[in-house]
């Protein structure tokens, strides 16, 4: 299994540098722990995944946000970032990030890399969504730390989101001394994987009906992103769509300034569809009200058109104006669950 892995990665990775992990959550909390040690702090993108906030404060850390565009990582100020705090860690998800969508752009990998080495720093990549890119994607980049002669990369990547939320079963990847202190904090914490869940993955992917799942999965994912993009452009423009990533299941969208984020979210709920607001995903004061749409979790296309109905009366009722509205021309948004 770790040898599958490795594989999936590229690069110089080999299964003796992976480690098999129980999900993506186990394994960015252990890489959390052992390179930053308490009350430390961490470069985290903003917005970015509320779980991985959430890993970091429980473990002492001090997230510092550096901003991302519909590029990824903006370089410059990642360098800042790195001087004024003197952090020696920055978690970044290269690919389909979550919430933005954003993918980082060919010619700023180079310089997150180059950053991160010049700071004394590891990158811990989160590869969380690679196996759910749309069937419309194109050739994906490579893991970034299959561009990595350094070992200033950590992988993280799990087959948990391609399969089921209770497939525990990802994988950490480094390479040098790093290996031995993402071993030992994986050993006190969850000593290892049980070998028969491990057997299953092996059988899972090594079967010919992996490659054919992942397939009707992209397949699927680009049919729902497309159901909800036609679905929010072809009403009213309260909720405008400026951009549709292609991977991922969700829909990032920037409310007008000013627009009340939790009663906007609680009218959705009253009007039976559940959103999920953007203030947790940010570490600091977020700079405008935001929405995170989904469209992984729901029986089918005809529950996204409903739930696209119902969040358009919903935020009838909360604005108090049909029709105002709700993303502004220069918005941002990507595609996921509602």
């Amino acid at each position: 299994l770790r040898e599958w892995f490795a594989r999936g990665i590229g690069g110089a990775i080999t299964a003796a540098d992976v480690l098999i992990t129980a999900g993506g959550q186990s394994a960015l909390t252990t890489a959390l722990r052992a390179l930053a040690p308490p009350g430390a702090p961490v470069l985290v993108e903003s917005p970015t995944y509320p779980g991985m906030l959430a890993i970091a404060r429980a473990a002492g850390l001090r997230p510092v946000p550096v901003p991302v565009d519909a590029d990824g990582l903006k370089p410059a100020l990642l360098a800042d970032a790195f001087r004024a705090s003197g952090a020696r860690v920055v978690v970044s998800q290269p690919l389909f990030q979550n919430p933005t969508g954003a993918v980082l752009a060919p010619e700023r990998r180079p310089e997150v890399l180059r950053i991160a080495r010049d700071a004394g720093a590891f990158v811990i990549e989160d590869d969380f969504v690679r196996r759910l890119a749309h069937e419309d994607a194109g050739p994906l980049p490579p893991p970034l730390a299959a561009e990595d002669p350094d070992g200033v990369v950590v992988h993280v990547s799990s087959l948990t989101k391609a399969t089921s939320p209770s497939f525990r079963v990802g994988a950490l990847a480094a390479r040098g001394p790093v290996l031995e202190r993402l071993r030992a904090i994986q050993v006190v914490d969850t000593f290892f994987v049980p070998l028969p869940l491990q057997e299953a993955a092996l059988e899972l992917v090594g079967s010919p009906a992996w490659p054919r799942h992942l397939r009707a999965v992209s397949a699927e994912l680009r049919h729902r992103r497309a159901t909800m993009a036609g679905a929010l452009r072809s009403g009213p423009g309260d909720l405008a769509l400026p951009h549709v990533p292609s991977g991922g299941y969700h829909l990032w969208v920037r409310l007008p300034d000013g627009t009340d984020e939790s009663a906007l979210v609680a009218g959705a709920l009253r009007a039976g569809v559940a959103v999920a607001p953007g203030r947790p995903y940010f570490s600091a004061e977020p700079p405008a009200a935001h929405l995170r749409l989904s469209f992984a979790a729901v029986a089918g296309t005809g529950e996204i058109t409903e739930g696209v109905r119902r969040l358009r009366t919903a935020c009838e009722e909360v604005l108090r104006r049909p029709g105002t509205a709700l993303l502004p021309a220069a918005g941002d948004g990507h595609t996921g669950p509602a």
